[in-house]
């Protein structure tokens, strides 16, 4: 609250854009932390919860059900990895933010192995650069150094933190420990592809596949967090599909109700569902977000994966991939820049150390452009409908301040 610059006064937004009370549009190359996968407004999603508004804004979710939800919830079992096979996403818990999913899972995989007879396994394998969210829980499996929370050391669970294993060294050492770890871990947590937050850091899809397999040798659960990988975002509809990978749990959020309204969701397959399935209700899974399962949200979420259906949105997913793979290489060439990488619709240019990020954050607001570098990296996750005129202004003004950024640091 003391260094931090006034925040500037959103009032309108639309398509791709946010107006400002100022009167100025800036163009949103983030998507409001990478939610608003259709753009701000669309009439399609806004329509459908103006209905559910009308019929029933909310409703609790303990003794009573409705269709918006359970409508979403055989949708989201449909398009999930796996479906039509044993290892199947078929069970669907409902929350209100990707923290809270986070959280769900790894309550569920605890509880799994107490319900299997293994009560010790309890801890979790999760990597640097790792992030989750910022609940207790997430907070123990993000990157106890280089993340935020590094200052809650001894306050939060104490999980296994590695490197991620890419070599064919790290993954035999990462096989390892969990065939040596059977007594106490409890399973393996992943942003697939993409680790977020943490520092915009991508892995092959070998990689993951690697993962996964060595957590199935092991009789190790394995997590995939797709909160902002989902719905699109790395160029198919979740990144676990680009390497096969079929997860145990996987979470999901963000995208979910296309950036209009809280919901998130964790999904399981029928090998951990079936483990709560007792006569003895201290096997049941306890645990209950007021507001889980929102009729306005499922409402929303629904209308935005009827977005989805016609293969439109890949498309321009693949289209934002080309059009930042072209725009934004003219970076590597400016000095004090590290590295620059794409993946869909997600763009990267990362620095060789962190200088003036207040400095760089009012500059693109002066360019009329929503982007909010952080750590070592400046990044572009537009919404999926963004225009050519609009994106070609993003990287633009990403290759121009970069420039700027260069000389006044150099």
């Amino acid at each position: 609250m003391q260094i931090e610059a006034p925040p500037l006064t959103a009032v309108e937004t639309c398509g791709a854009q946010i107006k400002l009370a100022d009167g100025r549009w800036l163009i949103d190359g983030i998507s409001s932390w990478w939610t608003a996968c259709h753009g701000y407004n669309h009439e399609a999603i806004i329509d459908a919860m103006h209905k559910q508004l009308d019929d029933m804004p909310h409703i609790m979710f303990g003794g009573l059900t409705h269709e918006p939800a359970l409508q979403l919830a055989w949708r989201l079992t449909r398009i999930l990895p796996g479906n039509g096979t044993p290892n199947a996403l078929q069970h669907i818990f409902f929350s209100d933010s990707g923290s809270v999913a986070i959280e769900v899972a790894l309550k569920m995989a605890v509880q799994y192995w107490h319900n299997k007879g293994a009560p010790t396994r309890t801890r979790f394998v999760a990597f640097q650069h790792a992030y989750h969210g910022d609940t207790s829980g997430a907070m123990s499996v993000c990157d106890p150094d280089e993340g935020m929370h590094a200052l809650f050391k001894g306050a939060i669970p104490e999980q296994i933190i590695i490197e991620l294993p890419e070599t064919a060294d790290q993954l035999a050492a990462f096989d390892q420990l969990l065939t040596g770890g059977h007594k106490e871990i409890a399973g393996v947590i992943l942003e697939p592809l993409v680790q977020g937050a943490g520092g915009m850091k991508f892995h092959s899809p070998e990689t993951l596949s690697a993962i996964a397999e060595c957590c199935a040798r092991n009789d190790v659960l394995f997590i995939a967090d797709e909160i902002a990988t989902g719905f699109g975002r790395t160029g198919t509809m979740f990144a676990c599909e680009q390497a096969s990978v079929v997860p145990d749990i996987m979470c999901i959020g963000k995208a979910l109700t296309g950036g209009t309204i809280g919901m998130a969701a964790t999904a399981a397959n029928e090998k951990i569902f079936s483990a709560f399935l007792s006569d003895d209700d201290k096997a049941a899974f306890m645990h209950g977000p007021t507001y889980m399962a929102n009729p306005l949200a499922a409402a929303a979420a629904n209308a935005s994966l009827d977005l989805f259906e016609d293969g439109e949105r890949l498309e321009q997913v693949e289209r934002i991939e080309g059009a930042l793979r072209e725009q934004l290489e003219p970076c590597r060439n400016i000095p004090g820049i590290e590295d620059v990488r794409v993946l869909g619709a997600i763009g990267v240019v990362e620095m060789a150390e962190a200088r003036d990020i207040d400095w760089l954050r009012q500059r693109f607001a002066e360019e009329n452009v929503w982007v909010r570098p952080f750590g070592d990296i400046v990044y572009l996750m537009p919404p999926f409908i963004v225009g050519a005129n609009e994106m070609t202004a993003l990287t633009g003004a990403v290759v121009k301040i970069m420039n700027e950024w260069s000389k006044r640091t150099g």
